[in-house]
């Protein structure tokens, strides 16, 4: 397990890469809905390759054949290599897009607000759930079964293991409830470097409380790796909307439909890996991905404002 950091520790930047070869014999060219021209291979990957950044909601080693389906399958659709990068930090994703590294990147709702704000991303999909709209989830934060702590409140004067900085339900909502309830200053709060890292603190005895989303509960769960009779949950977010793919801003209206468009036409078993780590199940039937705007992730937006965040707390 990672030793536990404390807030002000900085993230870093490095990426771990995965190139996903595409089968374009079968391919379709893509039509731009707003020119009614066809948007081909060609114009989609003047490289050959299109590049695709995913934020570390899990251990890269964990993410990367979980990704091969999905690439594999947006690679077919599009005609072109799909290469994977999933990234060491949520600011290194944002930084690789920025810089031009990125065409496309999934990231964390609010990964996507500074995203949106300094690399100028603009939201394509994201995944939907068995009622084919688009899935969520909640933050929580779990204490064991046995501690005298009922409630937010009752965290004043204990420690509690956050995912990593820049993570929306592992970081900004649980810090909002501490803020909330009166007791950020009292509650020494570390982060642990990752959601699954959270979640082992609390198992091994390391903190008094954790930050467990409804995502890492159900991974975890089924992994063995939590036992969800031994702790109790003490507080719960409203929902947060599932993680948003979005192009890059070198990126032209045509091609990011034409890419929005492929990925709306993948099918369940392209994600349904994905949906084991983020708690969705792809609806039978429907798109396994929906479209989604910069409006759906309104409320994060305000989260960071009201948290004054910038990224240099990512």
């Amino acid at each position: 397990m990672s030793t536990l950091r404390s807030l002000t520790a900085l993230a870093g930047a490095a990426t771990l890469t995965l190139a996903l070869a595409a089968c374009g014999s079968g391919t379709t060219t893509q039509k731009a809905a707003t020119g009614g021209g066809e948007v081909g291979p060609d114009q989609i990957c003047p490289d050959g390759t299109l590049t695709m950044g995913v934020e570390p909601f899990e251990d890269p080693k964990t993410l990367i054949p979980v990704y091969e389906t999905l690439g594999k399958a947006l690679g077919e659709e599009l005609g072109c290599e799909v290469e994977v990068q999933i990234s060491d930090t949520y600011v290194a994703e944002i930084l690789a897009m920025q810089n031009g590294k990125l065409d496309i990147g999934q990231f964390g709702p609010l990964g996507y607000v500074f995203a949106q704000k300094q690399a100028g991303a603009t939201p394509l999909a994201s995944f939907a759930g068995e009622d084919g709209m688009v899935s969520s989830y909640t933050g929580g934060i779990w204490v064991p079964k046995e501690s005298p702590i009922e409630s937010v409140e009752d965290l004043a004067g204990t420690t509690l293991a956050l995912s990593e900085s820049g993570s929306t339900s592992g970081d900004a909502v649980p810090r909002k409830a501490l803020i909330d309830a009166g007791i950020e200053k009292d509650v020494k709060a570390e982060y642990a470097g990752g959601h699954t890292e959270a979640l082992l603190a609390l198992v091994n005895g390391k903190v008094d409380g954790a930050e467990i989303n409804s995502q890492t509960l159900a991974s975890a769960t089924a992994e063995g790796q939590f036992d969800e009779s031994a702790f109790r949950q003490v507080w719960e977010s409203e929902p947060i909307l599932n993680d948003p793919i979005a192009a890059g801003p070198n990126m032209t209206p045509e091609v990011s439909e034409a890419v929005q468009e492929a990925l709306l036409n993948l099918p369940a078993d392209a994600v349904a890996e994905i949906g084991e780590y983020l708690d969705f199940t792809p609806p039978a039937g429907k798109p396994a991905l929906v479209a989604v705007t910069d409006e759906d992730y309104q409320p994060v937006s305000e989260l960071a404002e009201a948290l004054d965040l910038t990224t240099d707390d990512l």
